[in-house]
């Protein structure tokens, strides 16, 4: 069976059913894409938590922690990563259980794989955190496709991981991510990033953005991390 005309993708497969996973790894190999498979729930969120994936399947039924359980620790530190659920339930409150812990589509068991490729066709083709390109905060005006910052017509001096940091921010409103979550999907490629990288980067950032008197553009959130408020964001053609 074909696999459906898309790019070439890295994709993690997340199932304890050798005879399933075999069989979906070997067709989806055939259509040219990484697939890399796992068994176990634990090991399948430390893949997501630490590489980049441009879409995972995720079984429901694991043997060490359930595959809702995995997405919603997942989604819980900020992973963006679009996610297509397994599941032999076919009860409605199951499917509305994953799409509410953070699931993009939901498949059922049996499945043929031709609405397998078609599904994960879609979630490729689908922005992970659409934002639009230009939008305001306060005074600020961000162009996040040129990465310019400017401030009543004049640019900012941002360096590249100020920038990424209010880009991941931006596009993730009302979302806290403490300074872990930060590190991880900001800082992914460093291996010697601190946590205190990240907090002398918010310190620097707040200092070219802020507004002496005024809130902070990025919130500090106690116990939780930090945000930028979705009501501060305004859209601009």
């Amino acid at each position: 069976m074909g696999a459906g005309k898309f790019a070439m993708a890295k994709i993690l497969l997340i199932e304890d059913d050798q005879q399933l996973a075999s069989s979906v790894k070997e067709q989806l190999e055939n259509a040219k894409h990484i697939v890399e498979h796992v068994a176990e729930g634990s090991e399948g969120f430390d893949r997501l938590r630490l590489y980049s994936y441009d879409v995972a399947i995720l079984d429901w039924n694991l043997p060490d922690i359930s595959g809702v359980d995995v997405l919603k620790k997942y989604r819980d530190i900020g992973g963006a990563t679009p996610v297509l659920m397994l599941t032999g339930k076919t009860d409605i409150d199951f499917r509305l259980e994953g799409f509410s812990s953070g699931a993009d589509d939901y498949l059922t068991k049996p499945f043929d794989f031709r609405e397998l490729a078609s599904r994960l066709n879609a979630l490729m083709r689908r922005p992970a955190s659409y934002c639009p390109s230009n939008l305001t905060v306060g005074e600020l005006e961000i162009d996040i496709a040129a990465k310019v910052v400017k401030r009543q017509g004049v640019k900012l001096k941002l360096l590249p991981k100020e920038f990424a940091v209010l880009e991941f921010l931006v596009r993730r409103p009302d979302h806290c991510f403490d300074t872990e979550a930060l590190l991880t999907h900001v800082w992914s490629s460093e291996s010697d990033a601190s946590e205190a990288a990240v907090w002398q980067t918010i310190k620097r950032l707040r200092s070219k953005l802020d507004v002496q008197g005024e809130e902070s553009i990025i919130v500090n959130v106690k116990g939780m991390g930090y945000k930028i408020e979705k009501e501060r964001l305004q859209f601009r053609d």
